[in-house]
């Protein structure tokens, strides 16, 4: 099984994803986290991601493509896996269906999570990630980029009949039992 946890920065994949987790024994990739490890250790492509991240753009479409295929080679994600944080373009999504045909894992399963604007503003800045564009403009400037170039993915699944929306906002163990509603 894989599931692709959708939604803006701020919308609660992460703690989502930790939830899932434990629920269905799958592992979690998350671009995030492998960006962020990479950007300490100042890897090479750890330095170039950090440079978009900076300008608050995101990682150009095919380096992250690169990542995640690259990282699925891994026998850990052999039964599936839980994505969070992509894919954030069509162009992700449509590389991200032919890995999943190669690898035979099976078809992603997308939980969208909605939260309105001035929630996600709150809960980015309430969490002390220290990104140099975690302040109010800049959250902004990333929530318009997800909107111009993130969620078109959405529809992209919607056609294929593999999306699913969720109220993201309330108690956190709510959210998961919404998720845990449509996955059965």
């Amino acid at each position: 099984m894989n599931i692709i946890l959708f939604g803006p920065p701020g919308a609660g994949k992460g703690t989502q994803a930790a939830k899932l987790v434990e629920e269905y024994k799958l592992p979690h990739l998350s671009t995030g986290n492998i960006f962020r490890a990479a950007i300490k250790n100042e890897t090479p492509v750890g330095l170039k991601a950090k440079s978009y991240i900076d300008a608050g753009e995101l990682v150009p479409d095919q380096v992250v493509v690169d990542i995640v295929a690259e990282a699925l080679e891994d026998d850990i994600y052999a039964n599936g896996c839980i994505f969070d944080g992509f894919p954030r373009t069509v162009f992700q999504a449509e590389s991200l269906d032919k890995i999943l045909e190669k690898h035979g894992t099976g078809d992603a399963q997308v939980i969208a999570l909605t939260v309105p604007e001035e929630e996600l503003i709150r809960r980015v800045l309430s969490r002390g990630e220290g990104r140099s564009d975690d302040t109010e403009e800049g959250i902004k400037n990333r929530l318009a980029v997800y909107q111009k170039e993130t969620a078109p993915v959405l529809a992209h699944y919607a056609n294929r009949g593999q999306a699913k929306i969720i109220e993201g906002t309330g108690d956190v163990n709510d959210i998961f039992n919404r998720i845990k509603a449509v996955l059965s």
